[in-house]
């Protein structure tokens, strides 16, 4: 049988003792200070009984009760318990070792997504501490973290941050881990991912106002193959090679890293239309560029940092700042062929979605190309 004592310092209640022996030694756990009141202490001398009742009779698996309790005890409590031998305490997860496991087992992710990660890590940790054991991580404060960043961001930048901390979350409480019973993120919406805030159309004008205002034929080239081609910017930019153009056939071919994980996506042909091949013609024409392997070999080896120069240009264009320019250069190609050519030769030409790739990947002939090209 455990007992249960005041520990007096000075006169004063200090905690309670819960005392037990084993054989001949004297077992003690100390509730200091004014945190434990006492029905917590007689709780707690309680267990102490069960779980010792239980280890004398080599029981390994306690009453639904005291397992309730011990799961919902503070981390305090469990580790006062551990340390004279009642319970076993695993090590305990943090913060910071969720974030690291889960970094690690996106290591192969592409570093667009990896930024992504990142940059939510940053913001998750703004409201948890990386050194919190994970059961900090509440329903409650995730809300209120959210709350916090819709006052400072986008909807569709919040989307994303909690996305990501869904599947972070989604990671701990997966079965070969179980490192939470549930998903605290359960519940929350993540919201729109759409911000339509910033879409604008870049007009023809537009685009040969940019083309003016560039400082040298490469930068006519990046815009015309965004604008133009509908190419995504920097990805499919990166890796354009000039092998990819077929002259003769007028048509490019497209590597696209965002969508190479479905079959019919890796890579796409996009006719040679007529304003863009004069932008690449002009280019390849340039001295030395016949043996550059990449269109923009300029860029190769460097971060591929494109907002600043081009808001640059656009300035001297006379158009001012034009927030997200590739998405909505690649935008404003996407509803031009849409509106010409169809939504399949849209989806073909700029690659949206797999389902109608992969169901009109082969309605293409030489005669279309052709007639884009023109």
């Amino acid at each position: 049988m455990a007992t249960l004592s005041i520990d007096r310092r000075s006169g004063k209640t200090a905690g309670y003792n819960i005392q037990w022996r084993e054989g001949n030694k004297r077992r003690t756990i100390h509730l200091g200070g004014k945190r434990y009141a006492k029905k917590t202490a007689q709780r707690l001398k309680e267990i102490v009984e069960h779980l010792l009742y239980y280890r004398r009779n080599m029981i390994t698996v306690p009453d639904k009760a005291t397992e309730h309790w011990l799961n919902n005890a503070s981390v305090e409590i469990r580790a006062k318990l551990a340390k004279v031998g009642l319970i076993v305490v695993t090590e305990q997860k943090t913060c910071q070792n969720l974030w690291d496991a889960f970094l690690k087992s996106k290591a192969d992710a592409k570093p667009a997504s990896m930024q992504i990660y990142c940059n939510s890590q940053a913001r998750f940790f703004e409201a948890f501490l990386p050194t919190e054991p994970i059961e900090a991580i509440t329903h409650e404060r995730l809300l209120k973290w959210k709350t916090a960043l819709l006052e400072r961001y986008a909807v569709a930048t919040v989307a994303t941050h909690i996305k990501t901390v869904a599947s972070v979350l989604n990671y701990a409480v997966d079965k070969k881990r179980k490192w939470l019973p549930d998903n605290p993120m359960d519940g929350i919406s993540k919201g729109s991912f759409v911000n339509r805030k910033n879409d604008r159309t870049i007009t023809m004008e537009e685009y040969a106002k940019l083309l003016d205002a560039c400082p040298d034929q490469e930068w006519r080239t990046i815009i015309a193959l965004a604008r133009i081609g509908g190419l995504r910017c920097p990805s499919e930019l990166q890796q354009l090679r000039w092998s990819d153009i077929d002259w003769l056939k007028k048509w490019l071919t497209v590597r696209s890293p965002k969508t190479e994980r479905h079959e019919h996506c890796r890579e796409r042909v996009v006719p040679l239309f007529a304003e863009l091949r004069t932008e690449l013609k002009r280019h390849f024409s340039l001295n030395g560029t016949e043996s550059n392997e990449f269109v923009i070999q300029g860029l190769q080896g460097t971060d591929w940092m494109l907002y600043a120069p081009f808001q640059k240009i656009a300035r001297n264009a006379g158009l001012g700042e034009i927030k997200r320019p590739f998405d909505n250069m690649r935008t404003s190609r996407s509803n031009e062929i849409r509106r010409r050519w169809g939504e399949t030769k849209e989806s073909l030409w700029i690659c949206h979605t797999k389902e109608i790739s992969k169901k009109h990947y082969l309605d293409l002939d030489d005669k279309e190309f052709a007639e884009a090209a023109e």
